[in-house]
Order: structure tokens, then C-alpha cells, then sequence
């Protein structure tokens, strides 16, 4: 009998893509709702209870109540959500992060969907203070920009729909003033930062894609560590795995610009290290609906129901 799946939100741009990678699949069955009763909170249940693993495409609110319609305990749920992600009781669904993270996903019932920025962030990082070439206590300050459509169904409209009130004809547009937004805290914990980093996020007019920016002074950090020694702690921590690519320095030499549509379609998440022994640009670029939504999901069901984690996944 093939392993059942049921995606709660599959309407959505996340859950719609997820579907799309899952329907190519003979290994497992896709379940879905009757579109009439995806409020029916029976209904719901009653799906989530007889699938091996639910993913859980939805607002923060409603995941946690379709958390609690699970009683099944053989059910593996994967919030796509930032509901659980700085939970202690769920498992973080980033397998590249520790050499113990798959481990641990295939171990867990619970695990929590990483997030697009989150996921550049703590990739570049989590293994350079893991290897003291960064202090836990220094400020971060991380610059990224992402296609429209990580603003889900209402920012897709604004760029997309002309009819629309709300439509814009902005090519550009900074956003989250209040630094209050929902990634800090995550990019904290997993990167393994003593304080928030200053976020400073923007969206472009492309509809997928993600580049993210940290600065580093090499000159003010405490050792003074090189360029070359950032990139290979990367390429160390990364070595031999299917979707982190870490360029090497002469590759990122060899470059004069950098675009954020490269990976679009795949579950690629791509690392540099530019700049010189005195400062560098840290850069990590990904599909912000690939390896930063719908790819990510689908890499940890892969693990969790023992496929080959590459199923349905493009490099």
C-alpha cells in the first residue's frame, strides 16, 4: 500500500506546488479535499488521520488548529508555517544544518518547515560560529530581496493583477520598517546568534527567486579570519550534499553580478563568499518556493517516509 499524503492549504502558492511535485510521483498517494469542505474541520481530520504525513500549507493560526485535529500517532505532520519554528518540541526541517539533522527529521512526528530567508541565512552562518571564525555575539546585519510571490496570494495580486485597487507598478519596494517581522527569531536560534539580527528584507518585480546578503569586516572581527577560511568552512560543512552548493573563490572571482532567478524550479541553494581578506559579502541565492517553501516540504517528507530524499526534486 503506498504511503498516503494529505496537503492542508493545497490551494495555496506553497501547497500548489508541493502538489505539483507529488502528482508526477508513483510512490506515493496524494490525497485531496472536496474544495467545498476544506472548512470542515471534520473532513479535515478525518484526512489527516488516515495519512502517513500531513503537510501543512496554511496561516499561523490555522496550522496550529490542524495540528491539534491530528490524533493519529503514526501521523507525521511538516508545518509550512512560522508557527512551530522556534518550537523546542518540533524538529527544524533544514537536513543540511548538522550532520545529526536527518537524523532527527526521520526520528520526528513534528517538523517545522524552515523559512526562505531563514534558510539562506543560517546555511551561510551557523557553520562559520560553529568553527569560532564568528563570534556568537556579533551583530548581524543580513539584506535580502525575493520575488513577489513570497508575499503569498495578496502581493502576487498587487503585481500581477493590473484591474486591481490594490495593483502597483513598483519595480522595487523595501519592507518590514518595524523590525518586527516573523524570521529573526528563527534566524537567531538555528544560526546560533546571541542577539537578533537586523533584518532588512525587499521584494523585486520577478515572481520567483531570493538573494541574501551578509556583510562581514574581517578586519574588526576578533582573529581576523581570511576569506579563504569562511569558504571552507562552507564547503567542509556542505561537502558531498545534493542541493547546498558552495562556489568556490575563484569561481566567485570569476563573477561581476549575481541575479536571484538562477535556481529558480530546482531545490538549489547557492553559497558564495565575495569580497577580499578585509571585507566580505556573504551571499546565499535559492528558490524562495523551492529549498525556501514547497522543495524544503518535500525534502522532509522524502526523509520522513524513508524515499529517496531527491524524489521529486531538482538539484
Amino acid at each position: 500500500m503506498l504511503p498516503k499524503v494529505f496537503i492542508d492549504g493545497e490551494a495555496g502558492t506553497t501547497g500548489l506546488q508541493i502538489a505539483e511535485r507529488l502528482r508526477a510521483r508513483n510512490d506515493l498517494e496524494l490525497i485531496s479535499i472536496d474544495p467545498a469542505k476544506r472548512k470542515d474541520n471534520d473532513e479535515r481530520a478525518r484526512l489527516m488521520n488516515m495519512s502517513d504525513a500531513v503537510i501543512l500549507c496554511l496561516p499561523d493560526e490555522a496550522a496550529r488548529l490542524g495540528v491539534s485535529l491530528v490524533t493519529s500517532p503514526n501521523t507525521v505532520i511538516i508545518d509550512a508555517s512560522t508557527a512551530h519554528r522556534v518550537n523546542n518540541s518540533w524538529t527544524y526541517g533544514f537536513p543540511e544544518m548538522d550532520k545529526n539533522q536527518r537524523a532527527a527529521i526521520r526520528a520526528s512526528r513534528r517538523i517545522s518547515n524552515p523559512g526562505c530567508y531563514p534558510t539562506g541565512v543560517i546555511a551561510l552562518l551557523r557553520p562559520l560560529i560553529s568553527k569560532w571564525l564568528l563570534p556568537t555575539s556579533w551583530p548581524i546585519v543580513v539584506s535580502a530581496v525575493s520575488g513577489y510571490s513570497g508575499g503569498g496570494k495578496a502581493m502576487i495580486a498587487e503585481f500581477e493583477d493590473t484591474e486591481s485597487e490594490t495593483s502597483t507598478d513598483e519595480n522595487f519596494r523595501i519592507y518590514g520598517l518595524t523590525q518586527k517581522h516573523k524570521h529573526p527569531p528563527e534566524m537567531r536560534k538555528y544560526s546560533r546568534l546571541e542577539h537578533l539580527p537586523v533584518f532588512m528584507p525587499s521584494v523585486g518585480r520577478f515572481a520567483q527567486g531570493m538573494i541574501i546578503e551578509i556583510g562581514l569586516p574581517l578586519w574588526a572581527i576578533p582573529g581576523k579570519p581570511k576569506r579563504a577560511q569562511l569558504q571552507a568552512a562552507l564547503a567542509a560543512a556542505y561537502e558531498g550534499e545534493r542541493f547546498v552548493k558552495v562556489a568556490t573563490l575563484a569561481e566567485c572571482d570569476a563573477m561581476t553580478g549575481l541575479e536571484p532567478e538562477a535556481c529558480n524550479g530546482t531545490n538549489r541553494l547557492e553559497l558564495f563568499v565575495f569580497g577580499s581578506d578585509e571585507e566580505v559579502r556573504l551571499v546565499a541565492r535559492l528558490d524562495n518556493l523551492g529549498k525556501g517553501a514547497s522543495g524544503a516540504a518535500v525534502q522532509n517528507l522524502n526523509i520522513s517516509l524513508g524515499f529517496d530524499e531527491d524524489a521529486g526534486l531538482i538539484a
